[in-house]
């Protein structure tokens, strides 16, 4: 289906669908994603929306999608992960340089570490499938790169307004940093595997890893116990170092390096 040749009521028509879908299967998997939950159980409910989502395009937009190649998975993903931890890694180091974070470390906790990563692993698809896959490619397609990135990451980082101890700084601070990152490697690599590992890895090596608050919420179990101080701006508060000056800069020179990529994969392939 070219969704540049459809009406645009039908287009709007098909897109809220197509995040209905996208969103029951969000807040199926999320209910039975918790850190407490089984990881098999949660791996297949992972496995289950991805699917959900090949069949949802299959039906709706009449072709199989591209973005979701199998040879990809593996080296996709790892680079995510890989991209991800170095980034939330970079964040601590960079408030710990300036004197605002101290890191101690925890008793290790094999069990529930495995059992927490494969839950983030759950939100990661969810919102990865809804955002990118959904919302960041349809207004692509039709749009084009731009709108595509402001709306999907304005609507990504507000959905974390409902969040603990999240604030209006917050949410922009989201929008920034995660949500022009994802929607920008997305794009640049066009597979779901890329935003979907570093989005993993961002929050697993933040909460689990460093013991900070992952948006707003518990860290739960982790490899060491970071403590804040010094102002909120540079280190976040209590919604934790997302909402920190330092995560939205970092975040910004890494989505602006995907964007300039993109813009000239773009040109050369116009030229």
């Amino acid at each position: 289906m070219d969704k540049n040749k459809i009406r645009l009521w039908k287009w709007v028509l098909l897109l809220l669908l197509a995040l209905f879908l996208a969103f029951v299967g969000m807040a199926l998997l999320e209910m039975l994603a918790s850190p407490s939950g089984h990881p098999f159980l949660m791996v297949l409910g992972a496995a289950a929306l991805v699917l959900l989502y090949y069949g949802g395009v299959r039906v709706i937009e009449m072709r199989i999608p591209s973005d979701l190649p199998f040879k990809r998975l593996l080296p996709d993903t790892g680079l995510g992960l890989l991209i991800g931890a170095v980034f939330m890694a970079c964040v601590v180091g960079v408030i710990a340089a300036v004197g605002c974070a101290s890191i101690a470390s925890t008793p290790f906790q094999w069990r529930e570490q495995l059992t927490v990563f494969i839950f983030f692993l759950c939100i990661a698809v969810a919102e990865e499938v809804m955002f990118r896959g959904v919302l960041f490619r349809w207004i692509d397609e039709r749009f084009g790169l731009w709108p595509a990135l402001i709306v999907s990451s304005a609507i990504f980082g507000f959905m974390h307004i409902m969040q603990p101890n999240a604030t209006v700084w917050s949410s922009l601070a989201i929008a920034i940093e995660a949500g022009l990152l994802l929607g920008a490697a997305y794009k640049w690599t066009g597979t779901l595997w890329l935003p979907i590992g570093i989005h993993w890895a961002w929050n697993f090596v933040q909460g689990n890893v460093f013991g900070i608050a992952v948006s707003g919420g518990d860290a739960g179990p982790s490899f060491f116990r970071t403590s804040f101080q010094g102002p909120e701006i540079v280190t976040g508060g209590a919604f934790g170092a997302e909402a920190s000056i330092v995560a939205v800069v970092l975040g910004a020179a890494l989505s602006a390096w995907f964007i300039y990529r993109i813009l000239k994969r773009t040109r050369n392939t116009a030229s």
